[in-house]
């Protein structure tokens, strides 16, 4: 199959992606299959029924509407005399279109239920394999364009499975049945005439069609691009304000706008061509019918009602093919987006869990063990990451990680959390190779409180208890107290149930912080990694914090990212990092009394202080 391929990690480009039609389809019924909608294999085997019944009354009713005119015979006075034979195939012919006309209703009642559930698991697969992708992936993505493919890919399903499945499908079901009921009942001239008038129609519309899809390629373009433009203009509208760059944006997405509207207009001005030669091919062949037929009936050979069967039997076949243009449109966009969302999927994980990875060992209520052993990692967008770094911090230590910016610090506490593996070297846990160890007992045994805290949408409670959804509400509070946040709840008029707004936006840069020690708290890691958890907090509640985070260092082993050397004088060791490299290691008044690159950092910060 013809994948999308992606020009970065992130990049998920729509204008890219190919389809293969068939692969599609074997996509789609595989998705239908693993749907786990009830009664799944009785609910489409019902559904295809349905289609069949429906479509062969469609065909049937017309017959039974031209024999019953066919049965009127004239009376002496000039009338017609209405038998029973008329009055039976009169209700033969109302009956055969009511179910017509009812079938699809039955159909969907019963295999909605087979819809829905593919779309939602086609959403819920993709969206669990986009969270599962690597860190780099997440960095480079543009987050409104990625929820677009999802959402897209999963109403593909729902929309092909309508349109190919009960519509297309049965209209050619639909076709082959009129042609059959034209040789038999009236001339294989007639059924050739309406072969060639839908294949003349199908030949129209599929070119006009093709020629459109561009129009409707730069109309996702635009549509993307103003997507994109207002989720991070509003994801990130404290920077804008900041920098007072509101009307940049507005024109910026304003542009957008503009190339959408001009998309759109050139899609509609195709698309009113496209339905104008669709009606006059259609409208010829009905006229080019209807005149035959009368030639037949004038010659003796055919019947009024005759006529009025062929007219209703290409006019059954009109109505669906109206939307054979839009459908067949829509049917293409939906194998794109469909085959984007199977791309996605097919992104492999950087971390994944290898076949024979085991349960981390038990927690020897310590702390843990971590050592980097000629650990080395080189950013594909950076020059710089760490290159042969050793060291190991024992259970119960505390190990602080300083440096200038850029020398590799952030990485170190992606490696210690396995966000990252290492290109050489290796990365232990208690003694194990992080590699060997299934990522879900790493996600228990290590808690980050990061730099910048980013919280959900939703209240401190919650936010504090994502770490541990079990945990009860006082132990949620316990932990909120030990990181000084106890008064702040006590003041809000809703406590611990006040919702904190998208990304927390609402609390303070402290407040966030705050929460976020509270968070890792709650996780009771074995591996606490602090990557500058107080440089947003004021003077006398980092002081607190830090004695709390002290005391709450016994049992466990520390990882502290530092940019202030005051707040890790204590530390058991500190390693300090440049350009990706150990340039000196030992404890605070070992590496004062050194003289090296810390020594020089200590006395820039004092003499600044």
């Amino acid at each position: 199959m013809m994948r999308a391929r992606f020009s970065g990690p992130g990049a998920v480009a729509p204008q890219e992606a190919k389809f293969a039609f068939w692969d599609s389809m074997a996509d789609l019924l595989a998705l239908v299959m693993r749907s786990g909608a009830p009664q799944l294999r009785l609910r489409i085997a019902a559904a295809l029924t349905l289609v069949f019944v429906g479509k062969l009354s469609g065909v049937i009713a017309p017959v039974m509407l031209g024999d019953a005119i066919n049965t009127l015979t004239p009376a002496a006075q000039g009338g017609v005399i209405l038998g029973a034979q008329f009055v039976s195939l009169a209700i033969a012919f109302a009956a055969l279109r009511f179910v017509a006309a009812c079938a699809p209703y039955a159909r969907d009642a019963i295999f909605t239920r087979v819809s829905q559930s593919t779309m939602a698991r086609a959403a819920v697969e993709t969206f669990g394999h986009a969270l599962s992708l690597s860190l780099d992936f997440h960095q480079t993505k543009q987050t409104g364009t990625l929820s677009r493919v999802i959402d897209r890919g999963a109403r593909a399903t729902d929309f092909l499975i309508r349109s190919l499945i009960f519509s297309l499908g049965p209209t050619f079901v639909e076709l082959v049945l009129a042609m059959i009921v034209m040789v038999v009942r009236l001339d294989w001239r007639f059924a050739i005439t309406a072969f060639v008038t839908l294949v003349l129609y199908a030949a129209i519309t599929f070119r006009i069609t093709d020629w459109r899809l561009s129009h409707r390629r730069d109309l996702n373009e635009a549509e993307n691009r103003a997507a994109g433009l207002s989720n991070d203009a509003l994801m990130n509208y404290e920077t804008l304000k900041a920098f007072g760059a509101e009307q940049r944006l507005v024109s910026a997405y304003g542009g957008a706008m503009a190339q959408y509207v001009d998309a759109s207009s050139k899609a509609n001005g195709s698309l009113n061509l496209l339905n104008a030669a669709q009606s006059l091919i259609l409208n010829v062949g009905l006229a080019a019918m209807t005149v035959m037929a009368g030639y037949e009936v004038s010659g003796g050979h055919l019947k009024i009602g005759d006529i009025t069967a062929a007219i209703f039997l290409l006019s059954g076949l009109y109505a669906p093919l109206g939307m054979l243009g839009f459908q067949y449109r829509e049917i293409r966009q939906g194998l794109i987006d469909m085959e984007q969302m199977v791309s996605l999927k097919q992104i492999a994980p950087d971390i994944v869990d290898a076949p024979n990875a085991r349960a981390l060992p038990p927690a020897s209520g310590q702390g843990a063990a971590i050592a980097f052993e000629d650990v080395s990692f080189r950013h594909d967008a950076r020059s710089s990451g760490l290159l042969g770094v050793t060291f190991r911090a024992a259970p119960g230590q505390t190990v602080a990680l300083v440096g200038p910016s850029g020398a590799g610090k952030t990485t170190a506490v992606r490696l210690a959390m396995r966000l990252l593996d290492p290109q050489e070297g290796r990365v232990t846990l208690d003694g194990v190779d992080m590699k060997d160890v299934q990522q879900a007992g790493i996600r228990r045994a290590v808690a980050l409180v990061p730099q910048d805290v980013a919280l959900f949408n939703d209240t401190l409670h919650a936010n504090i208890g994502f770490a541990r959804p079990d945990a009860t509400a006082e132990e949620v509070r316990a932990a909120a107290d030990a990181a000084e946040l106890g008064p702040f709840i006590d003041g809000l008029p809703a406590g611990m149930q006040t919702r904190v707004g998208e990304r927390g936006l609402k609390l303070s840069g402290g407040e966030r912080q705050r929460v976020g020690i509270a968070r890792a708290l709650l996780a009771n890691p074995r591996l606490l990694i602090l990557d500058e958890a107080t440089s947003a907090l004021d003077g006398p509640t980092e002081a607190a914090i830090q004695e709390t985070l002290r005391k709450v260092r016994a049992g466990r082993t520390t990882l502290v990212i530092a940019h202030r050397l005051s707040t890790i004088v204590d530390a058991d060791r500190i390693v300090v990092l440049r350009r990706g490299r150990i340039v000196e290691q030992g404890t605070h008044a070992e590496l004062l009394a050194n003289g090296g690159e810390y020594a020089a950092l200590w006395r820039r910060q004092t003499r600044e202080a």
